[in-house]
């Protein structure tokens, strides 16, 4: 059957959770898929930010629902996503960066971004799909990438690695959730001006380096990644899984 041609991005009815959602990426996709209709409950360990969110969402017309969570606490995500009143799809945007040469890379910053970047996020994807099966929901997962997942970068041999191992994840585990009628994906973004990346950013040298390496020659934009969410929530990507979505400008291609 062809879909009709209204608005196949209406995301009316379904019930989207959304991690790290207080600021940049995740705070981007909360709010335009709540725009798009889907009820966003958002999480993130800032009580503050996810009460801004909130109201942001709420003034805009959305609605939102929010609760503090350190995704860390794998116990308490698995409790929150069996406890959500209905799931259709996970912004599974939760991560860190912090970049180090590989002669300095120290134990404690290895094991907090594999901590946050792959074990939180497998946990995250696994409960969801758990909750998928059990209520019969032909859901969405969307990991959270980044084009440091297909290629390498300066300063980021640990993000690099934990962000390949997510790509690596979302393959196999979209071939093991097929059969269900459950799609994983990832959203894969060059660099974009969040609080997060704006630390990076301000080194003038290094901000030459990322425009220079983008053929585009210019940033993504907040926006642009959280519209790839939104298709990858709705009717439009019905049959796309196991795929990363790149919105890199072109980094990837050269």
């Amino acid at each position: 059957m062809t879909m009709p041609y209204t608005n196949p991005s209406d995301l009316s009815g379904l019930d989207i959770l959304v991690t790290g959602a207080g600021r940049g990426l995740g705070k981007a996709a909360a709010r335009m898929l709540a725009g798009c209709g889907a009820k966003v409950f958002g999480v993130s360990r800032t009580e503050s930010e996810l009460n801004e969110l909130k109201n942001l969402i709420h003034n805009d017309g959305g609605q939102a629902e929010v609760a503090k969570l350190d995704v860390t606490d794998l116990n308490a995500v698995r409790s929150l996503i069996g406890d959500l009143p209905k799931l259709d799809a996970v912004i599974n945007n939760a991560g860190w960066n912090h970049p180090q040469h590989t002669f300095d890379v120290d134990d404690t910053t290895f094991d907090a971004m594999v901590d946050i970047n792959l074990r939180a996020t497998f946990a995250v994807a696994q409960a969801t799909a758990r909750r998928f099966k059990q209520d019969g929901t032909k859901g969405s997962i969307v990991n959270m990438s980044s084009q440091m997942g297909h290629v390498g970068g300066p300063l980021r041999s640990v993000y690099c690695m934990t962000k390949f191992g997510l790509e690596g994840m979302t393959k196999a585990m979209a071939v093991d959730l097929a059969g269900e009628g459950i799609r994983v994906n990832t959203v894969a973004p060059t660099f974009v001006e969040t609080p997060l990346a704006s630390e990076f950013l301000k080194e003038q040298s290094f901000r030459d380096f990322v425009i220079g390496s983008i053929p585009m020659g210019k940033l993504a934009t907040e926006d642009q990644v959280a519209a790839a969410c939104v298709y990858l929530c709705s009717p439009l990507s019905a049959m796309t899984t196991g795929t990363s979505i790149l919105i890199d400008g072109g980094w990837t291609a050269k």
